[in-house]
């Protein structure tokens, strides 16, 4: 994840509420490899049907994934690690009828609870209910400001409709909110209108999440912004930064070089450069700070490296599964070290971006630890102009 608007303003709004103050000089330490973020994909089933769902759930699926007294114990693993954050995803998590009876568990266990959601089950009295039990964010996916295209995307016709609503809700409840956009060559476009939306209804946090190649997403792969569109994106994102800073911050998830990128355009000064990458080092990534647990108890490094498991929940316990002995665990600890890639495996600040999405290495290569064909950078000619080496 890249805080755009830390890096370009100085300034935070929901990260800071989280993670505490963090930016140049000071690097976040929010969350390590011993105790990383649990994503908790807690059912297949959903009453959406995304073009691009990275667990393929569906609003016919019958599998929630495993019974209420297995959860629970997650749970209790989760706390004994000592997770800072459990992010409540799915499928759809309010899908789950006995899903309020685990968060006021988790909640129990003083964990720190956030909701990733398609927003369009949030009623008023879930969003009551959310607050509390006092959830520290929900993050609602909106993917256009065109309710049609949405729409599209989504599957449901209606469902801008909905999600607006039950943002609208959590936000009434006084819960810190977010918009998480999916970005493809088709909606890339949109950026600049979804980031205003959002400021005009108050919400104080955009994660734009580039297209990443898993699940149904695997039928995709056309679907990713050229290099002009992408390079138009960054650099709209570092004006969006600026303007908006202190009332909405941007983030980026799934591409790091976006801030090997920002930090070339923004630097005033090798420090200042140095001091960046630094930044972008410190938010970690797939296994380093965030692992995911799927509805069957299987972890996995993220929610979209679904085709490497760490371990099985419900056959061992979260601690023993994020040793740093672990063998499935190390190469996305050191993800650097692993690289083959002929782009990756010589790129100046592997140690800082760590060769960006795995699954889009994947997806067109067949290899893992390939070069992730999105980074259109010039790495060796940015790292030139700041005399940078490795």
């Amino acid at each position: 994840m890249i805080p755009v608007t830390v890096m370009v303003a100085g300034e935070g709004t929901v990260s800071y509420r989280i993670k505490g103050r963090f930016g140049k000089g000071r690097p976040s330490r929010f969350a390590d490899s011993f105790r990383p973020i649990v994503a908790w994909n807690m059912t297949w089933k959903c009453n959406l049907k995304c073009a691009h769902c990275y667990i393929n759930a569906m609003p016919e699926s019958m599998l929630h994934g495993l019974p209420t007294e297995k959860m629970l114990d997650i749970v209790d693993q989760v706390a004994e690690v000592g997770s800072p954050l459990l992010l409540m995803s799915g499928g759809e998590p309010l899908a789950r009828p006995d899903f309020f009876e685990i968060a006021e568990y988790a909640a129990g266990k003083k964990l720190r609870l956030a909701l990733s959601t398609n927003g369009t089950l949030i009623t008023r009295e879930a969003a009551k209910k959310l607050a509390d039990l006092g959830f520290v964010y929900v993050g609602v996916s909106i993917d256009s400001h065109i309710p049609e295209w949405h729409d599209k995307f989504r599957g449901v016709e209606g469902a801008f409709e909905a999600a607006m609503r039950g943002l609208r809700y959590a936000q009434e409840a006084g819960i810190p909110t977010g918009v998480r956009t999916t970005i493809t060559r088709y909606n890339v476009e949109h950026v600049v209108e979804v980031v205003r939306l959002a400021a005009e209804r108050g919400v104080p946090r955009i994660a734009l999440y580039h297209l990443d190649i898993s699940g149904r997403a695997s039928e995709l792969r056309d679907w990713l912004p050229t290099p002009q569109q992408y390079f138009w994106l960054l650099d709209r994102l570092i004006e969006l930064g600026r303007k908006y800073a202190g009332v909405l911050e941007i983030e980026t998830v799934t591409a790091s070089f976006d801030g090997i990128y920002i930090a070339d355009k923004i630097a005033g000064s090798r420090d200042e450069f140095l001091q960046l990458l630094e930044v972008v080092k410190a938010q970690g990534g797939c296994g380093r700070k965030i692992v995911s647990i799927y509805p069957d108890g299987e972890v996995h490094p993220c929610q979209f490296v679904s085709g490497v498991s760490l371990g099985n929940v419900a056959k061992r316990r979260l601690r023993e599964i994020l040793r740093l002995d672990n063998p499935a665990l190390k190469p996305f600890i050191e993800t650097h070290k692993y690289l083959r890639g002929p782009k990756c495996s010589s790129c100046p600040f592997k140690e800082y971006c760590q060769g960006g999405s795995r699954t889009r290495a994947l997806a067109f290569s067949g290899d893992l630890f390939a070069d992730d064909p999105y980074c259109y950078l010039d790495v060796h000619g940015i790292a030139r102009r700041w005399g940078h080496k490795h």
